[in-house]
């Protein structure tokens, strides 16, 4: 069985206008009440998303409402307990070296929803919430946006080296490694909070050897012309002498008023392994975004492919 693109749910890099990012926690009152509120939640969510796509009325081939749905491994282990679990799904623990640090925050749910119009992000979560509102507590609620034509927070384009939408695939989504969860991919979300006026007062060629590229043309600086933890040195991550990629998006937020501006990092990934080699490097390499930023929380999700949220629906995960 071969990768499917058609199979997944939308963990492409498309950050769309208007981006709501949730995270939800189980009451756990009722297991068996809850089991069947997420049944029911997945099998009207699809129908969900079907109809706001007719009904958006700014879609275009290249734009439209687009959703991923997130379970934790302490959310597979209440839901499914005794069921097959995705083999590289585990409950992210704190990172950190002596400078850092990288928390964990406890969720069992995972939303990311994206599109061209705000109205239709603002109605695909609030009818997701009239399934969920009884057996869940909202841990964050987070909503993001463009930045210009898509740069980062930090005013540099974003996600430069991600793979093209021809190639992504290979890189987002389960293979035959994982023949139970094929066309399903890990998804880590991780907030950050950025200290702005530090930043914006450096000089742009400080900037610049700070990321390692140029800010306007984009183009990467000469190893020689980067500092030592420039971020594109120090996030990445060889396995067996070769670089490795996931479909990340840096999502800009911001309540500029109270002067809180940050990132929400969206990596999307066939194996979690290579997001947690990227962000144990940056660590290790002490990333110059780092040292001006505070990153509020973190935590792994498994994005089940469209087969396996049938599966769900139909209580027949093996």
């Amino acid at each position: 069985m071969s990768i499917q693109p058609n199979k997944a749910q939308d963990v492409w890099k498309d950050a769309g206008e208007h981006v709501q990012f949730t995270l939800l926690s189980f009451k756990r009152e009722n297991k068996e009440l809850e089991k069947n509120k997420i049944a029911e939640f997945v099998d009207r969510s699809q129908a969900i998303i079907r109809s706001l796509r007719i009904r958006d009325a700014s879609l275009t081939a290249e734009s439209g409402l687009k959703v991923s749905i997130g379970f934790s491994n302490s959310a597979w282990d209440y839901l499914f307990d005794g069921k097959h679990k995705p083999k590289e799904l585990e409950t992210y623990q704190t990172l950190s070296s002596d400078k850092y640090t990288m928390p964990a925050i406890d969720a069992d749910l995972f939303f990311h929803i994206r599109g061209e119009n705000e109205a239709v992000v603002y109605e695909a979560q609030t009818q997701f919430m009239r399934f969920l509102k009884d057996i869940v507590t909202v841990v964050d609620e987070t909503k993001g946006f463009r930045y210009f034509e898509g740069r980062a927070i930090i005013g540099f384009i974003d996600g430069t080296e991600a793979p093209t939408v021809e190639d992504a695939a290979d890189y987002a989504l389960i293979g035959d490694e994982d023949k139970d969860f094929i066309n399903g991919s890990y998804a880590f979300a991780q907030k950050w909070l950025h200290n702005m006026d530090f930043w914006n007062h450096l000089q742009t060629e400080e900037q610049e050897k700070a990321v390692g590229r140029e800010k306007f043309t984009d183009l990467e600086l000469e190893e020689q012309d980067k500092f030592a933890n420039a971020h594109n040195i120090a996030s990445k991550f060889n396995q067996d002498g070769e670089e490795q990629k996931i479909i990340r998006m840096n999502v800009p937020f911001s309540n500029p008023a109270s002067g809180q501006t940050g990132t929400y990092f969206i990596g999307y990934a066939r194996h979690w392994t290579i997001t947690k080699g990227m962000l144990t490097n940056m660590l290790k390499n002490s990333d110059y975004l780092l040292s001006f930023s505070d990153i509020l929380f973190g935590q792994l999700f498994f994005i089940p492919s469209k087969d396996t949220l049938s599966q769900i629906v139909d209580g027949t995960l093996n």
